[in-house]
C-alpha cells in the first residue's frame, strides 16, 4: 500500500498549496464527469435557458458507489447526472433505458432536508421535481423528438446533425439522449458563482453529508487508525471516460475472491477519506505533469510529495531545456565544442531543481496501464530520494547525449525520448502495444540507471544504416537517436560528440572514410549544379555490412567528381583527399577487411560529416561553403 500511502502524502501537503491555486486538487466526495448539457436556474429553481457544452470534463458530488458506477443498475450523482436520472418526464418521452429518477430524486432530498442542505441544491431539487426535464430542453432546442413526441436515437434529415448528438457516443449505431450528462446553474442575487461545481460551500456541505451517510468503520492499513472504511474506490483517473480501477474489492459473484474472503475489508481495509485524496492526487498528478499516450491508455507520472518541481524523466533534453532561461546561440561554423557547452547547460538546470528540492525530498515514478477496461495495474513503481532521482537524470541524458535533428525547427544536443527512441527503432511497424513495450523497457534505464537493451540500440543501427528506405528528415533523426544510444550503451569508450581525430578504432576510420567520400561527392554535385544522392549514401547499407569490398566501389566511382573538382575547386579536392589519406593510414593491419560494422562507424560517421558541413538549415541537405575549405582555396 506505499503507492496509497505516498499518494494521501502527497494530497495533503499540496491540496492548499498557494502554488497550486490555478489548478487545485479536487475534493473528496467528487469524480469528474465529461457533461454535455448545462442548465441555468433562477434561486426559487424557475428554469431560465440550457445550452450544450462540448464534452466539458466537470467536477460533480458523488457518492462511494456512484464514483464507481458499474452494473445494470448503476447509482445516481447527488446533484449533476444524466437525463435519464434528472428527468421524470423521461420515459414519456420515449426513454429507450430504466429511469433511475426514483433513486436520483431520494439521495438529493435526503441530501437537501438534512443539516448540511445548501440553496443551490435545493434550487435544483425543486425544478427536477417539476417534472419539466425534457420537455424544457426539446423546447429549447437543445434535445429532439420526432413527430409522436418520442427522443430520436439517429438523424435521418439530409441537414447536418444537432449538436447533441456529434457530442453523444454511439452504441450499436444510435445514441441515446438520454445519456447526456448534465450540469447546472443557479442564479443568486449578489452571488458571483452561479456555476454549482465552482461554488466551494456547496462542495464542503455536500462533503460533510456524504461523510454522515457512511456508517462503517474499521482499520485502514494505510494510516493505521480507526476510521470509516471505504466499500467502493474511484475511478475515472486518466481521463473523464475512465473506467477502469486501481483497486477494486466489490465483486462477490465473480472472481474476486475465490473463496477466500467473504467481503472486501477482509483482505485490506482502505480508509474511506484516505482512497479518496489518494486517487484524486492521482488524478491531479496525471492531467498535470504525465506521460500519457491517450490512444493507447499507458500513462507514466513523477512527481514530489511536497509538490516542488522535477524534470520529467520520459521527456527528451530539448523539452526539458524549455523553462530554461535561452543561451546565446551558436556560431553557424561547426566549433568541435558542443559535448562541453551542453554539460555546463544540463549541470546548471539540475542545480537548479536541486537548489528547490533539496536531498532529502521523496520522489516517486508510477506508471499506470490496463488491459482491460475495468482493471488497471502500476506497471511500473519505484521511490527515490531527491539527490539520487536528479543523479540518474543527469547521466541519462549526458550518457545518451548527442546532436539531435528531429525536424528544421527541432535540432538540439542530448538525449532522446523513450517515445522517439521507439518510434526511430520501429519506424512503420510502431504501433501502440510495440510503443507501450518499448516505453516501458526504456525507463529503468533513466530511472534505475539500468543498460540501454542491446537489441534496441542494434534495431535504431541497422534503421538508421537503411538510408535508402527513409525519407531525409527521418534518416536525420534516425541517426542522431542510434549514435546517442550506441553511446549510452558503452560509456566505457567515452565517446565524444565532438570529432576525435586520435581514435583509431577500426569501424570508427569506416564511418569518417564514408563521410568523407560523400562529402567529396555531394561537393562536386553541388559546383556542377546537380541535386542527387551520392553512391556513399546509396551504399551506406552495403557498406555497414561489407565495408572493405564496397569502399572499393565507392573509391572507384569518385574518380570523375575528384576530375571536377580539380578543374573548378583544387583546394578543396587536396584538403580532401589529404584528410581520405590521414585516415586511411590510421588502420592497423588486418583492419581493412569485410567484418560486419557496428554502430561506432555511425558515430565516427556523424562526427566527420558534422566537421565537414555547416548547418545551412536547408531540407534538402543541399552543400554550402565551407570556412575552412574556402581558405585552403
Amino acid at each position: 500500500m506505499s503507492w496509497v500511502q505516498k499518494l494521501y502524502e502527497t494530497y495533503e501537503r499540496c491540496a492548499d498549496a498557494p502554488q497550486f491555486t490555478n489548478s487545485p486538487l479536487m475534493a473528496i466526495s467528487h469524480t469528474v464527469q465529461q457533461a454535455h448539457i448545462e442548465i441555468v436556474l433562477d434561486e426559487e429553481g424557475r428554469f431560465l435557458r440550457a445550452k450544450c457544452v462540448p464534452k466539458e470534463d466537470t467536477v460533480v458530488p458523488a457518492t462511494e458507489k456512484s464514483a464507481g458506477r458499474v452494473g445494470t443498475k448503476p447509482p445516481p450523482h447527488p446533484l449533476c447526472d444524466k437525463v435519464q436520472y434528472c428527468a421524470s418526464d423521461y420515459p414519456a418521452f420515449g426513454g429507450g433505458k430504466e429511469s433511475f429518477h426514483a433513486e436520483y430524486i431520494d439521495l438529493l432530498r435526503r441530501w437537501c432536508d438534512s443539516d448540511y442542505g445548501h440553496p443551490k441544491a435545493r434550487a435544483v431539487l425543486r425544478y427536477v421535481e417539476a417534472g419539466t426535464v425534457v420537455a424544457d430542453l426539446v423546447r429549447e432546442g437543445i434535445l429532439f423528438c420526432n413527430g409522436e413526441k418520442q427522443l430520436l436515437t439517429e438523424w435521418q434529415a439530409d441537414s447536418s446533425a444537432p449538436e447533441i448528438f456529434r457530442l453523444l457516443t454511439p452504441k450499436a449505431g444510435k445514441r441515446d439522449q438520454g445519456d447526456a450528462f448534465v450540469r447546472w446553474r443557479v442564479q443568486v442575487p449578489h452571488d458571483p458563482v452561479t456555476a454549482v461545481w465552482e461554488d466551494s460551500g456547496l462542495r464542503q456541505s455536500w462533503v460533510k453529508f456524504d461523510a454522515s451517510e457512511n456508517p462503517d468503520r474499521g482499520l485502514c492499513m494505510v494510516t493505521g487508525e480507526t476510521t470509516l472504511l471505504a466499500k467502493s474506490h474511484p475511478k475515472r483517473l486518466r481521463h473523464g471516460a475512465d473506467v477502469a480501477k486501481l483497486i477494486s474489492s466489490n465483486d462477490t459473484s465473480g472472481f474476486t475472491f475465490r473463496g477466500r474472503f467473504r467481503e472486501g475489508d477482509e483482505a485490506c481495509g482502505v480508509g474511506f477519506e484516505v482512497t479518496q485524496k489518494a486517487h484524486n492526487a492521482l488524478r491531479w498528478l496525471i492531467s498535470r505533469q504525465a506521460y500519457h499516450d491517450k490512444s493507447s491508455g499507458q500513462a507514466f507520472v513523477a512527481w514530489t510529495v511536497g509538490g516542488q518541481p522535477i524534470p520529467d524523466p520520459l521527456k527528451n533534453t530539448a523539452q526539458l531545456f524549455l523553462d530554461m532561461p535561452p543561451e546565446p546561440e551558436p556560431e553557424a561554423q561547426y566549433k568541435g565544442d558542443a559535448g562541453q557547452r551542453f554539460a555546463l547547460q544540463l549541470k546548471k538546470m539540475i542545480a537548479g531543481y536541486s537548489a528547490k528540492l533539496g536531498r532529502t525530498e521523496e520522489i516517486v515514478v508510477m506508471g499506470l496501464d490496463s488491459a482491460t477496461p475495468g482493471r488497471m495495474a502500476i506497471t511500473f513503481y519505484r521511490e527515490l530520494s531527491g539527490s539520487e532521482f536528479l543523479e540518474r537524470v543527469l547521466a541519462w541524458h549526458q550518457g545518451c547525449a548527442w546532436e539531435q535533428n528531429f525536424s528544421k525547427e527541432v535540432q538540439f544536443v542530448g538525449a532522446p525520448a523513450p517515445r522517439d527512441i521507439a518510434e526511430a527503432a520501429y519506424g512503420r511497424r510502431l504501433d501502440d502495444k510495440l510503443r507501450k513495450a518499448t516505453v516501458e523497457r526504456i525507463l529503468p534505464c533513466i530511472v534505475d540507471g539500468h543498460p540501454v537493451p542491446r537489441d534496441l540500440v542494434e534495431t535504431c543501427v541497422r534503421r538508421a544504416c537503411n538510408r535508402a528506405g527513409l525519407k531525409k528528415w527521418e534518416w536525420r533523426k534516425c541517426l542522431g537517436i542510434a549514435c546517442a544510444l550506441y553511446k549510452g550503451l558503452h560509456k566505457e569508450e567515452s565517446y565524444q560528440m565532438s570529432l576525435e581525430e586520435e581514435r583509431t578504432s577500426r569501424d570508427y576510420l569506416f564511418g569518417r572514410l564514408l563521410a568523407l567520400a560523400e562529402y567529396l561527392e555531394q561537393r562536386a554535385l553541388y559546383v556542377a549544379g546537380e541535386k542527387r544522392d551520392s553512391n556513399a549514401e546509396k551504399l551506406m547499407q552495403r557498406f555497414a555490412d561489407r565495408p572493405s569490398s564496397t569502399w572499393r566501389n565507392i573509391e572507384l566511382a569518385l574518380a570523375p567528381y575528384k576530375t571536377r573538382l580539380r578543374v573548378k575547386r583544387p583546394g578543396t579536392l587536396r584538403l580532401l583527399q589529404e584528410q581520405l589519406d590521414a585516415v586511411t593510414c590510421k588502420f592497423r593491419p588486418g583492419d581493412f577487411n569485410d567484418d560486419k560494422l557496428s554502430g561506432e562507424f555511425l558515430l565516427g560517421y556523424h562526427c566527420q560529416r558534422a566537421a565537414l558541413w555547416t548547418k545551412s538549415g536547408n531540407d534538402n541537405g543541399e552543400a554550402v561553403e565551407d570556412e575552412l575549405i574556402r581558405e585552403g582555396e
